[in-house]
């Protein structure tokens, strides 16, 4: 997984991230049936492509490379795989 969404997007579920992603790896989007039951939006750890362009559109500084993923957001990696029922991927 080269990106993961954390705590940040709890409550927040800004989709500027989604509509920036060039390979249409985080969800849920404005349109899709589960997006108001989510609490925040995920990244899918198989499908990014490490490009980085969701990183400069999130309002909260939600999004971090796993390298520098606040210690206290560790379990976000397994929050974000979980959504897409995919195990995380170091």
């Amino acid at each position: 997984m080269a990106y993961v969404i954390a705590e940040p997007c709890i409550g927040v579920k800004d989709t500027a991230c989604v509509d920036a992603c060039p390979v249409d790896c985080i969800h849920p989007s404005k349109d899709e049936a589960d997006f108001e039951g989510a609490t925040m939006i995920y990244i899918d750890p198989v499908e990014c492509i490490d490009c980085g362009a969701c990183l400069p559109v999130c309002p909260v500084s939600a999004i971090f490379t796993l390298d520098h993923l606040p210690e206290k957001w560790a379990a976000f990696p397994e929050v974000n795989a979980k959504y897409f029922k995919r195990d995380p991927v170091a």
